[in-house]
């Protein structure tokens, strides 16, 4: 009996499920916190595809959302931020987001944007016949390019 009481005493006797759980989750929602997950789950369906393409979502403390954003694009958004706040707390339920911080850096699924080739426009008639005349292939390359390049949007 004396064994039981003392085991009792050291764990504190049988306890609710429910009274061990914020002591396991504790730890991960300093890490990271609950909204700021559901934010970083959810932030194309909270900010809409156009400025999910162009932001990300990194970290929610403090009532802080911080925002990784490229290019001019934290410009629009400082002056989006009110609206931007309301939707995102209209979406949790509650004032998570009080202000926004902009760390200027392209978004992870975002991908550079890549100028198409420019189409070669055709060279005049005159420099292409004297071109001709140039035997060496390299050298007839290079005096192409710069053809190309000086009669580059005449036309």
């Amino acid at each position: 009996m004396a064994r039981d009481e003392e085991a009792r005493r050291f764990l504190g006797g049988p306890r609710p499920l429910g009274a061990l759980v914020p002591a396991l989750t504790r730890p991960a929602f300093k890490r990271k916190s609950p909204a700021g997950a559901q934010i970083m789950a959810d932030w194309p369906a909270l900010v809409g595809p156009a400025l999910a393409a162009v932001t990300q979502p990194l970290r929610l403390a403090s009532g802080t959302l911080t925002l990784a954003c490229g290019g001019p694009v934290a410009m629009e958004l400082q002056h989006l931020a009110p609206q931007l706040a309301a939707r995102i707390n209209a979406a949790l339920g509650r004032q998570a987001v009080e202000r926004f911080r902009f760390v200027q850096q392209a978004p992870a699924g975002a991908a550079a944007r890549k100028r198409p080739a420019p189409r070669p426009d055709p060279l005049p008639e005159q420099v292409s016949s004297a071109l001709d005349g140039v035997a060496s292939p390299e050298l007839r390359a290079a005096l192409e390019r710069l053809g190309r390049g000086v009669y580059r949007n005449r036309g």
